[in-house]
């Protein structure tokens, strides 16, 4: 076989259009790919203009290839639509270079052209991959990267950037240790470097410095992705904020051991309650189940509120309610403050038994008696006092000073001993008064 005779065999088994074409623009050459491809023969095309498949649309493109051809351009190449006999388009990829005779002078073109339908399907499909794992990444919750089998990061979700306030170019490869917290950079960068190393999935948590300075805590992690022989090709991880979960956690291990340190000391004030009330044996039960159901109510209170601050006006409410209608001969004011957990304890015990002597000896024994529950601050800064009264009126009148029980003990050395107050009681024929006072510091809520 001839050299010329090759070539030609070689041009019409190729998969490519190979086409050539004067300065015209008019076909010299059409091999059984071109036919295939557009679907018209040899016989057809040779010697007809090439516009003949140029959709009228791209009709400029011819003339830009015709002039870069004419100026002796190595190649142009392009990615372009034509069209097929039977009228319908078909994408291709052409390169275009002049063609020259024997003394070098330009004489026409070769054009090979190679349909793109399959790729174009096979890009699309990509990139409708990619958006949708664009789409994902950006938004899910956590922070995202991705490493090559080295543990080089050369990609990282939006969220990364919109957290740290960083760009890719400042956190490409190791350049993440710039946002770790100074005192834990030395242990995560051996641990993630050992695990990088031996190909073995990542684990750890650490604080990450956020765009504004702050720092929070990540639960981070990272997994190796291998081909088929189990070579790591890349890493994927994930950074997941849990600085809320360890803060309610912490919480959660703080109210536990206040739980068990308050049911401790409930226990013990239930013993001394349950013994002092046996002193008079005739009404033990009663007394000790109302006393007992005043603990609870403060529990109920706290329980409500977290174990946190109280506000004082539902610590009070709480304890009048076993009075029933006799609530309505009682009246509360003073300003909306809020009560330690500690304070709610002490401060309920006493209240309950102010109105439980009311109900049996003073005000609140007779329908026309009254009782009014008046709190206030007097002065501020560090000397500054909480005040509370509990004064009677238009009860049964009093003569003398009566018996003290266990009751008025509670009343005394209750907020006298866990407040660290002052208590006044004073019986005058009017009506019983008490009067608490001790610094504020013990008393309300930090914030108040």
């Amino acid at each position: 076989m001839q050299l010329q005779d090759l070539y030609a065999a070689i041009v019409e088994s190729t998969e490519a259009a190979i086409i050539s074409k004067d300065l015209e623009g008019r076909v010299l050459t059409w091999n059984m790919a071109a036919e295939k491809i557009f679907g018209w023969t040899a016989a057809e095309m040779v010697g007809q203009p090439l516009s003949r498949i140029i959709p009228t649309d791209r009709e400029a493109e011819e003339a830009y290839i015709l002039a870069a051809v004419r100026q002796g351009e190595a190649a142009t190449r392009m990615e372009t639509v034509r069209l097929r006999k039977d009228g319908s388009l078909v994408d291709i990829a052409v390169l275009v270079s002049p063609i020259r005779d024997a003394d070098g002078v330009i004489i026409g073109a070769s054009k090979i052209a190679r349909e793109l339908t399959d790729e174009l399907r096979v890009r699309a499909a990509l990139n409708e991959s990619e958006t949708r794992f664009s789409l994902m990444a950006d938004n899910i919750s956590q922070l995202a990267w991705i490493a090559d089998g080295e543990g080089w990061i050369f990609w990282y979700n939006r969220r990364w950037f919109d957290y740290t306030g960083t760009a890719l170019e400042d956190m490409a490869g190791w350049g993440w240790k710039s946002v770790q917290h100074p005192d834990h950079i030395d242990r995560v960068v051996e641990r993630i470097s050992y695990c990088f190393a031996n190909g073995i999935e990542w684990e750890d948590t650490f604080p990450l410095r956020a765009a504004d300075g702050e720092y929070r805590w990540f639960l981070s992690r990272a997994v190796p992705m291998r081909d088929n022989q189990g070579k790591v090709l890349y890493w994927f991880g994930t950074n997941t904020d849990i600085t809320e979960q360890r803060d309610a956690e912490r919480r959660i291990q703080l109210l536990l051991m206040e739980v068990n340190h308050r049911s401790k000391n409930l226990l013990a004030v239930v013993q001394s309650i349950a013994r002092r009330t046996a002193a008079k044996p005739e009404d033990f039960i009663p007394r000790l189940e109302r006393r007992i159901a005043a603990l609870s109510a403060n529990q109920d209170v706290l329980v409500n509120r977290d174990w946190a601050a109280v506000p004082l006006h539902e610590l009070i409410e709480g304890q009048l309610l076993f009075l029933g209608q006799l609530r309505t001969q009682i009246t509360l004011s003073g300003p909306t403050v809020v009560i330690q957990p500690a304070t709610a304890e002490a401060l309920g015990m006493t209240l309950h038994e102010l109105a439980s002597n009311a109900e049996n000896y003073g005000a609140l024994f007779v329908p026309e008696g009254r009782v009014a529950i008046e709190w206030h601050v007097l002065g501020s800064g560090a000397d500054a006092q909480f005040v509370l009264n509990w004064t009677e009126t238009n009860g049964p009148r009093i003569t003398g000073d009566p018996e003290r029980g266990f009751g008025t003990r509670i009343i005394e050395e209750v907020p006298r001993g866990r407040l660290r107050g002052t208590v006044a009681l004073a019986y005058p024929p009017e009506g019983f008064h008490f009067t608490l006072q001790c610094p504020v510091a013990n008393v309300l809520a930090k914030d108040d």
